[in-house]
């Protein structure tokens, strides 16, 4: 990863927010302006970096820092939650979990789109106001879809067993599967995983404890009320395992109150685990549009 990567996550883990009050300025660190506590602070946008997708478009890759530890936030697509220019929906969450949450979502730029130029993510949360630029620095470019050192590769995921395969941190609202609930009846929601079973560490250090080839972690993205999951981290039961490969299967349920429409988020972490172990890779991210009746 590239150095000023390392500055961007070490600025939002202990505290300090990368604002921005107008677009074009560069980010600078607000120390301690809103500190993590349980209730009443802000959320910060976090720019992860851009990359080129295998159709050889260009992504930004976005996450962020809800510095709430005990508060997740329903911030409406608006004047509180905008990307602009273009915007304001460009497919980020309207519901935000606590504590930080890395490449949650990505967005494509236009062709014309130079490295001068920039969206911007404002969100303004319990009062307070931060923004960040995403734009096309060479230093914050990244390669989610493989960690070249050891060759790691992100998971690969499919929604139904013969049906289309996802892989990296590309979730995007345009193509995500469509599914129907009632409201207080379970909906099935099972993911097909396989993995290369690699690891890619911060410090290039071996693991030093077993871990889960594959681990899920599902949550609600968008949406006019609380979504309740069964197991929001479910067990990844193993089909096969070979030489340098997994398949495993894990299913939970999500339950509606409220009828409308959500969209619910999945991540699949590979060993490397949260935000790629501290690199741009290896995980992947899906979205699902469930209509609720």
């Amino acid at each position: 990863m590239p150095r000023t990567m390392h500055v961007v996550i070490a600025a939002l883990i202990t505290g300090s927010a990368l604002v921005s009050g107008q677009q074009g300025q560069v980010p600078s660190p607000l120390p301690l302006a809103n500190p993590v506590r349980e209730r009443g602070s802000s959320i910060t946008p976090a720019f992860e970096g851009w990359y080129y997708d295998r159709d050889g478009s260009i992504r930004l890759l976005i996450g962020y820092f809800n510095r709430n530890t005990k508060q997740a936030l329903d911030i409406p697509v608006g004047p509180n939650n905008h990307i602009d220019p273009g915007g304001p929906d460009m497919g980020q969450p309207t519901h935000f979990l606590t504590g930080r949450q890395w490449g949650m979502f990505s967005v494509q730029t236009p062709r014309d789109f130079k490295p001068d130029d920039s969206f911007v993510w404002t969100i303004v949360a319990n009062g307070q106001t931060t923004s960040i630029p995403l734009r096309l620095r060479p230093d914050y470019v990244m390669s989610p879809f493989s960690e070249i050192a050891v060759g790691n590769t992100p998971p690969v995921i499919k929604f139904d067993p013969t049906g289309k395969t996802i892989q990296g941190p590309i979730a995007t609202l345009a193509g995500a599967p469509t599914r129907t609930a009632t409201v207080g009846q379970p909906l099935e929601l099972p993911l097909f995983v396989t993995d290369d079973m690699k690891y890619t560490s911060g410090t290039s250090a071996p693991m030093t404890r077993e871990r889960p080839a594959v681990t899920l972690r599902w949550s609600m993205y968008r949406g006019p009320a609380a979504v309740t999951f069964d197991k929001a981290r479910p067990e990844v039961a193993k089909v096969s395992q070979g030489e340098g490969m997994f398949s495993g299967k894990g299913t939970t349920t999500a339950k509606f109150t409220v009828a409308g429409d959500y969209v619910l988020h999945v991540v699949a972490n590979d060993y490397s685990g949260d935000g790629g172990g501290g690199f741009g890779c290896c995980w992947t991210t899906g979205l699902v549009k469930v209509t609720v009746k």
